[in-house]
C-alpha cells in the first residue's frame, strides 16, 4: 500500500470538521485510511501509530493529510477526495439579509435581548476575550470551550461575581437552562431538582438515573470542573446556587462534583446552608453520583429503582488488572476511586487529548486505538468503558464501538449514560454493546464494582 502525507501551511479547520472530512474520504474508493488534522503533537502522535511520516517541520498551524492508498488506488482521486470534502464543509447557508453578521461578541450582543446567554466555542485561547466580551456587556455565559487557563477563569468569574452574572465553564460540556439542553445534553423530562454541577458527565449521569426513575430537572447549571478547586473557590458554584434557590420551581438542590479542594467544600457547603431550598451534596470522594441519586430521590418521597444491566460478563482467567478507557471525565473519576489500584483508568476527554482534536464523544479513533492496545495486553483481565449519549454527541456510538468489542478477548463492561428520549435511542445503543458480548450498566458506579469483582476481589 502507498503512503503520501503533506502539510498545508496556513490552512485551518476547527477539530469536528476535520473529522468529517477525514471520514468522508475514508469512503473514497482506493483510499485505505485517511486522516485530516491540524499538525498538533497528539494528532502527530496519532498519525505516526497509524504508520504515517509526518514531516519533522510541521508545527500546530499546518493543516496535514495523511492517506493511505489500497491496492490500485488513485493517490490524485483522493486528494480530490480531501480538497471537495474541505470545499463542502467550508459552505455556509446563507440567506437574504440587510446586515452584515457581526464580527465580535461584544457587537453580536448589541443587538441581543437583555437576558441572551452567550455561548462561547472557540480554541481556548481565545476564550477569555470572548466570554470577557458578554460579562462587560451584563450577559451570562457558558464557555464550552477546553485548555482555558485558569488564572483567566479567575479573573472572568470574578468579574462575573461583581455583577452577579454566571460564567458556565471553562469546559463547561453540559447546561440545562430552563429545561433547554446546552452542549452534551440529555432530553430529559421537566421536574423539581436543581443541578449545580463542576462535572459535565457526572451531571449526565445524575440526569439519567433520576429520569429512569421518573424524576425530571428543570436546570442543571454546569461550572466548570475546576470550580471547586483551591484556585478558583467555588465562584461560579455560589452564583448557581443562589439562583436556583431563587427559582420556585425548584424544590431540591443537587451539588455534584469532582473531589473538591476540602476548604472551599467546606465553604461552599455553609453557604448552601444557609438557603432556604434543601441543597445535598454529591462530591466524588465522599460519596458516588449512585449513591448520591439514590439519597435525593429518598429526600424527594420517591421510590428508588433497580439500576437495569443487560448482558453478563464472565472472567475469562487472564490478567490482574481493569483497564479503564472513558470519555466522561467525572466518570473516569468515580471509576478510579472506586477501583482504587485494581484499575488503570484513563480520560479521553482531558485537555490533553483534545487540544486539536474534537472531544472522544464525538470522535471515538483515539479511544479505538487504546481498546485495541488492551485487548492485546495480557496484564488486562477486565476492560471498562462509557458510552454517552445525548444531543452533541457521537450519533450512534455503537456502530463503531460495538465492531470492536466483538474481538476483545477480555469480559467487558459499558456504563451506558443516556435517557429513553437521546436520539442515539438508549435501547438500541445498549442492545447493540450486549450483542457484541459487553454486560451494560446505567450506573457507572455499579459497572466499576462488577469490573473489579470480575477481578475475583470485592468492590
Amino acid at each position: 500500500m502507498t503512503s503520501h502525507v503533506e502539510l498545508r501551511k496556513g490552512a485551518y479547520a476547527d477539530s469536528v470538521t476535520l473529522l468529517q472530512v477525514s471520514r468522508t474520504v475514508q469512503g473514497v474508493e482506493g483510499v485505505a485510511a485517511a486522516q485530516v488534522a491540524m499538525a498538533t503533537a497528539l494528532n502527530i502522535e496519532v498519525l505516526t501509530e497509524m504508520g504515517f511520516d509526518v514531516p519533522a517541520e510541521a508545527t500546530p498551524n499546518d493543516l496535514v493529510v495523511a492517506v493511505r492508498l489500497a491496492e490500485g488506488g488513485s493517490l490524485e482521486l483522493a486528494l480530490a477526495g480531501v480538497d471537495q470534502a474541505l470545499a463542502d464543509a467550508s459552505k455556509r447557508e446563507s440567506g437574504p439579509s440587510e446586515e452584515a453578521p457581526p464580527r465580535t461578541t461584544g457587537a453580536a450582543l448589541r443587538r441581543a435581548t437583555d437576558d441572551a446567554l452567550v455561548l462561547v466555542s472557540v480554541p481556548g485561547p481565545s476564550a477569555f476575550v470572548e466570554a470577557m466580551d458578554a460579562v462587560e456587556s451584563g450577559h451570562d455565559v457558558m464557555v464550552f470551550s477546553d485548555n482555558v487557563p485558569v488564572d483567566q477563569e479567575v479573573r472572568l468569574k470574578e468579574a462575573a461575581a461583581e455583577r452577579r452574572l454566571l460564567v458556565m465553564g471553562p469546559d463547561c460540556g453540559t447546561a440545562v437552562v430552563g429545561e433547554l439542553g446546552l452542549g452534551f445534553a440529555n432530553v430529559t423530562r421537566p421536574g423539581p431538582v436543581g443541578l449545580v454541577a463542576a462535572s459535565g458527565t457526572g451531571s449526565q449521569q445524575v440526569l439519567a438515573l433520576l429520569d429512569h426513575a421518573g424524576v425530571g430537572v428543570t436546570h442543571a447549571l454546569g461550572v466548570g470542573g475546576r470550580d471547586l478547586s483551591a484556585d478558583v473557590g467555588g465562584l461560579a458554584t455560589r452564583e448557581a446556587l443562589r439562583r436556583l434557590d431563587e427559582d420556585s420551581s425548584v424544590e431540591h438542590i443537587l451539588l455534584i462534583s469532582k473531589p473538591p479542594a476540602p476548604a472551599v467544600a467546606a465553604a461552599v457547603t455553609a453557604y448552601a446552608d444557609s438557603l432556604t431550598t434543601p441543597v445535598s451534596r454529591a462530591l466524588l470522594g465522599e460519596v458516588d453520583l449512585t449513591a448520591a441519586t439514590e439519597a435525593l430521590l429518598r429526600e424527594l418521597g420517591c421510590a428508588v429503582p433497580a439500576w437495569p444491566v443487560v448482558g453478563r460478563a464472565a472472567p475469562v482467567g487472564r490478567g490482574s488488572r481493569v483497564r479503564g478507557l472513558f470519555v466522561g471525565g467525572t466518570l473516569a473519576s468515580e471509576a478510579a476511586l472506586i477501583a482504587g489500584d485494581r484499575a488503570e483508568v484513563t480520560d479521553f476527554g482531558d485537555d490533553e487529548y483534545t487540544v486539536g482534536r474534537a472531544h472522544p464523544m464525538i470522535d471515538p479513533t483515539l479511544r479505538l486505538e487504546h481498546l485495541a492496545r488492551a485487548a492485546a495486553d495480557p496484564e488486562i483481565a477486565v476492560l471498562l468503558l462509557d458510552v454517552v449519549l445525548g444531543h452533541g454527541a457521537e450519533a450512534d456510538p455503537a456502530a463503531l464501538l460495538a465492531p470492536a468489542l466483538a474481538n476483545v478477548p477480555q469480559p467487558v463492561v459499558v456504563t451506558v449514560v443516556g435517557t429513553t428520549n437521546d436520539p442515539q435511542g438508549l435501547d438500541r445503543q445498549v442492545r447493540a454493546l450486549a450483542d457484541a458480548g459487553a454486560e451494560v450498566h446505567l450506573s457507572n458506579a455499579a459497572a466499576t464494582r462488577r469490573a473489579v469483582e470480575l477481578l475475583g476481589e470485592p468492590a
